[in-house]
């Protein structure tokens, strides 16, 4: 069983324009609106990879009961706590040039029992045979510690845990030994403290590092240069798929959703980085924060070279 937990959800509205003007006048070609949040995105591609998840978090006001009707009328199982305050709305601009601006409200303050009320709920399906996905920002209120809290609770319960967060809850989770991580190279060279012209080989002994302080799996998603999987004793290099990009919006919680299904199926290494690799790719092909067909992913996964470290 999967359960995703977004602490941060929000409704996702992407606009397509031309070119962004600012301090002008911009005229909106498209708009799409979908249910977001890092966790609630990985349940999406579960869902659309065949498998099944429970997604849990926090929702309010009238944005939390859409992005409840859009889970009901997609098929995903949800458990949210309904808090005070209105669920954030995500605004992404995407241009014709590929580029996205991005404008994230601040949701509700979590106060301390809303906080009790969701750590109840997400223990009350912890077990062995359990993988938790905790993804994304803690909204206002919440300690940076949360996720570490969490991650040795569950662990208590005998269930793994799959944290992609990045920061001070990266920084702080990692002290309690995730089972899998899924850093950028931003987000790995942000904790290492490594520049961003970092060699590949720094960012590998920082995933190493990382595999050595207890961490099983390690994938590190690298945008136009591919991405790197340290998955037990198979390590991995793989470039990015040549797919006509429409937006890069999602394409991490699509890699996440892959290891997280692929935990499921029990599936290899080499098979778990194809799909890994196909679902990133073919996320970046949709529009706002749709998830990719298992058609596209199963067509793309053919493409995906794989190369031994």
């Amino acid at each position: 069983m999967i359960i995703t937990v977004t602490m941060s959800p929000a409704m996702d509205k992407t606009v397509e324009i031309d070119r962004l003007l600012s301090g002008g006048l911009n005229r909106i070609k498209k708009v799409e609106y979908d249910a977001g949040g890092k966790g609630i995105n990985v349940s999406k591609t579960i869902k659309a990879l065949g498998g099944e998840s429970i997604a849990t978090g926090f929702l309010g006001g009238n944005t939390g009961k859409n992005i409840e009707m859009i889970l009901d009328e997609k098929g995903i199982c949800h458990e949210f706590v309904w808090v005070n305050g209105e669920t954030r709305t995500n605004t992404k601009i995407v241009e014709e040039n590929g580029n996205v601006t991005e404008l994230n409200e601040q949701g509700p303050v979590i106060d301390e029992k809303q906080m009790d009320r969701l750590i109840r709920k997400i223990l009350g399906y912890a077990k062995e045979g359990t993988l938790f996905v905790l993804s994304g920002s803690a909204p206002k209120g919440v300690d940076p510690m949360i996720y570490a809290h969490l991650i040795s609770l569950l662990h208590e319960k005998g269930a793994e845990v799959l944290l992609d967060a990045d920061g001070e809850l990266l920084k702080n989770g990692l002290c309690q030994s995730p089972d899998m991580i899924k850093p950028n190279q931003a987000e790995l060279e942000k904790y290492a403290g490594l520049c961003r012209e970092s060699s590949e080989k720094a960012l590998l002994d920082t995933a190493r590092s990382m595999k050595r302080e207890g961490v099983k799996t390690v994938a590190v998603s690298m945008g136009k240069d591919g991405a790197v999987f340290l998955l037990d004793s198979y390590e991995a290099r793989c470039p990015a798929l040549p797919v006509k990009s429409h937006s890069t919006v999602g394409a991490g919680d699509a890699m996440v959703a892959a290891l997280a299904f692929s935990w499921e199926q029990k599936l290899s290494e080499e098979e778990t980085v194809r799909l890994c690799m196909a679902s990133s790719a073919g996320a970046v092909t949709t529009e706002g924060t749709k998830p990719p067909t298992r058609e596209l992913v199963d067509k793309l996964k053919k493409q995906v070279v794989i190369r031994k470290i």
